[in-house]
């Protein structure tokens, strides 16, 4: 890493904006913003004194720290990570999968495209595009919702661009191999990949080395190991507790290069996440209990037909009736059904309720389904559909989210510190929806498209 701080600040070309909307204001190109997204890290972890989070912690007795933070429906990855930088619900943004969703026809399950471009899967402009509109740089590690936006200066993404300039400048800076590279591109000879904790380590390193050498003035970096080990182990695990502080110990790291680089008086830190997690240990096959019901048909482990299919996100699925002249027919069946269907809990028609969540209508957003389902504390939702179980006990897999964001469970963390921040508060809640906004007045910026409200209780002067 004694190599990294090295490298001074320079600039970089920018390309055209692609942004729906002008800004006339001037931002000030002397400020930085870290927004740091730990990947499922629930309040209520936080919350709990003996789990050793030094660098952390001293963030947050130094700054301002929430007690809680709501989150945004579907408490999924995306869908939460886009509401950050947009502070509008998804309902508006348009993201309720981690990728995009598109129904493909009668009979045919959805498709999920993971890395579809940005203009295809946001509807809104984000705090990075007014950002770039307004003159200043932005980066990003690993964010998400973000393929070929044209508002990034610097980008080193979940599947690496292997050609790209900030991998490259790290090869040729001692930072990283090339043979860490190729793996993060998944195009190592080998054919190895990174494992999750040495993944994090490699975009942790990728944070410090771009904030150091090219000095953006929004920087986006989230790490995933912390939700890998939820997901897999349970939350509260040790296995879990073992990820949150390797963690730490990687934001303590990228910290320390924001402090080595003599911005650290300029520049504002925020942590937060994007959503809590509830513990599992049984499985719901909502598409098997289709299938006995004659609505979906299976060769194999592939769907050859579906009358309605069951996109599902764990705590949370959405159900699709592929043919819309069969509608009114199917809905009150499908209703019935799922009623009856042990683990679930909520059924709700997507066209009455899907506001009230902050998600849109099937109407205004192909990708929800007509029928939410949630199902009760302990079961996931899963979109297997082979043989005919319909709950059974889960393998390998001891948490998820998704659920109703007014679980408390389902709260996030969110602490503030550095420029701009008031200095040893505590605050009762924030939302993640206001987290743009405030972004945007840190960086004397315009977001008008922003529902969200500046957290004026978190700034100083």
């Amino acid at each position: 890493m004694n190599s990294l701080f090295r490298f001074i600040g320079r600039g970089a070309a920018l390309s055209a904006a692609l942004l729906a909307f002008t800004s006339t204001h001037a931002a000030n190109t002397q400020s930085h913003v870290v927004l740091i997204t730990l990947d499922g890290f629930p309040a209520y972890l936080w919350n709990d004194q003996s789990i050793p989070l030094p660098n952390l912690r001293r963030l947050a007795a130094e700054g301002v720290v929430a007690d809680a933070m709501t989150i945004a429906n579907p408490a999924i990855t995306w869908p939460n990570h886009t509401t950050l930088v947009t502070g509008v619900a998804p309902q508006k943004h348009g993201v309720l999968y981690n990728g995009l969703v598109t129904r493909q026809g009668v009979g045919r399950p959805t498709k999920n495209e993971p890395w579809a471009d940005k203009a295809r899967l946001v509807r809104v402009p984000t705090v990075y595009d007014a950002a770039f509109k307004a003159g200043l740089t932005t980066a990003e590690v690993d964010w998400v919702a973000i393929t070929k936006p044209g508002t990034i200066n610097w980008s080193f993404s979940e599947i690496a661009d292997a050609n790209g300039e900030l991998p490259r400048e790290m090869v040729a800076a001692g930072v990283a191999t090339e043979e860490e590279i190729l793996s993060a591109a998944n195009q190592a000879p080998s054919g190895k990949k990174l494992s999750a904790t040495v993944r994090d380590e490699l975009w942790t390193r990728a944070a410090s080395f771009v904030f150091t050498k090219h000095r953006p003035n929004l920087l986006m970096f989230h790490p995933l190991n912390t939700d890998g080990q939820h997901h897999r182990y349970g939350p509260g695990s040790p296995e879990g507790i073992a990820a949150l502080t390797l963690a730490d110990r990687l934001v303590g790291d990228l910290v320390h290069a924001i402090d080595a680089s003599g911005l650290r008086a300029q520049t504002t830190i925020i942590v937060t996440t994007d959503h809590g997690f509830k513990k599992v240990d049984k499985y719901i096959y909502p598409n098997v209990v289709l299938k006995k019901a004659g609505l979906l048909q299976t060769a194999g482990a592939t769907i050859a037909h579906c009358d309605a299919y069951v996109g599902a996100q764990g705590g949370i699925a959405f159900v699709y009736i592929t043919d819309p002249a069969r509608r009114a027919e199917l809905l009150p069946k499908l209703k019935e059904l799922f009623a009856q269907t042990e683990g679930i809990d909520q059924v709700l028609d997507a066209e009455t309720s899907a506001h009230g969540l902050g998600m849109p209508t099937p109407a205004e957003n192909e990708a929800m389904g007509e029928i939410i389902l949630y199902p009760k504390a302990g079961y996931a939702i899963t979109g297997a559909a082979v043989g005919d179980v319909v709950s059974g006990p889960t393998s390998n897999y001891g948490g998820t989210h998704g659920y109703p964001n007014g679980d408390p469970e389902l709260d996030g963390i969110f602490i503030a510190n550095g420029a701009g921040i008031k200095k040893g508060v505590k605050v009762d809640r924030v939302r993640n929806l206001d987290v743009a906004p405030t972004i945007a007045r840190l960086l004397d910026i315009k977001l008008p498209t922003a529902d969200g409200r500046v957290m004026e209780s978190v700034l100083g002067k």
